[in-house]
């Protein structure tokens, strides 16, 4: 049983599932029914809501209704617990859509997920992005919350500092020897190779500026994993940066060294979710700040 209108529980379908045909079968219902359903809310709105293609994507007028229907979809689900509990299984449980960077997931995050999944049984569609992009998400209206280094609130948001990410240049022993003997300057970072996670990470290149105040240009690995940086820098193939708490066992083991022990980057990260009255988002909101407040630096932000 849906509370929303069978207009917008199939929109929000479509763009979950990616077809029409999928939507269809999770409304049971036919995929003309699907069609027709959404063809009368455009009519409706005066505006295309849905790029037919494959997957099907929202178009900029979906998006801003993505993002008033995403809050609407906690809500309902809070209501149907409260008022048919016998009717919700968790097999029809939706799950909850955040984004989360890279680095926090491999981090903290998770143990904030598993406890929530524990004590109220909450499912997660977790998208990851760069912490600099992740709002991009919730902008969107994909998820109904997002880690993120953005402290201004989108509009109808409300924002959680969470702490603070502390990265530390670091590479292998070797590695330090052979390029960094006299420390970290324009003209080794020039010339080191660096490791970066993808063409979105600003990370390293933040980190160059404050160090050289000069334009720098490395030769670059890209690698899109959090935990295979660690390892790329113990076996020599670049510098990178990486969150102390991922590189604290490899620099234990002497797998990697920190280059100066002097800079750090520290990043903060907050949590903005939709501003609705929603048990769930505050429930969500509790834990995250909770486990982030053990995990992060909780220097004032």
């Amino acid at each position: 049983m849906d509370l929303l209108h069978p207009q917008l529980a199939a929109f929000a379908a479509i763009i979950e599932e990616g077809t029409f045909e999928a939507a269809a079968r999770r409304l049971a219902v036919t995929p003309s029914a699907v069609s027709q359903r959404i063809k009368a809310l455009e009519d409706r709105l005066g505006q295309v809501l849905v790029v037919r293609q494959f997957p099907c994507k929202p178009t900029a007028a979906g998006e801003r209704l993505l993002q008033r229907l995403r809050p609407m979809q906690a809500l309902e689900a809070e209501a149907m617990a409260d008022f048919l509990p016998e009717e919700v299984r968790p097999s029809q449980l939706r799950p909850i859509g955040i984004a989360v960077n890279d680095d926090s997931l491999h981090t903290w995050v998770v143990s904030a997920l598993a406890a929530l999944h524990e004590q109220y049984g909450y499912f997660f569609d977790v998208r990851v992005d760069d912490q600099d992009h992740t709002l991009d998400h919730l902008r969107e209206g994909a998820v109904l919350g997002a880690i993120t280094s953005e402290r201004k609130p989108l509009q109808g948001c409300n924002v959680y500092p969470l702490g603070r990410m502390r990265y530390h240049a670091i590479a292998s022993p070797a590695y330090v020897r052979r390029y960094f003997p006299k420390g970290m300057d324009a003209l080794s970072l020039a010339e080191a190779p660096m490791i970066v996670f993808n063409r979105k990470d600003e990370l390293q290149a933040r980190f160059i500026r404050r160090v050289t105040r000069a334009k720098v240009a490395p030769p670059i690995h890209y690698l899109p994993t959090s935990t295979g940086f660690v390892e790329a820098a113990g076996k020599g193939l670049g510098w990178c940066l990486a969150p102390d708490l991922l590189a604290q066992p490899a620099l234990a083991a002497g797998q990697v060294a920190i280059i100066d022990e002097a800079r750090v980057l520290d990043v903060p990260l907050y949590w903005q979710c939709a501003g609705v009255r929603s048990t769930t988002l505050q429930h969500i909101s509790n834990a995250l700040r909770s486990v982030a407040a053990g995990a992060l630096h909780g220097d004032r932000l």
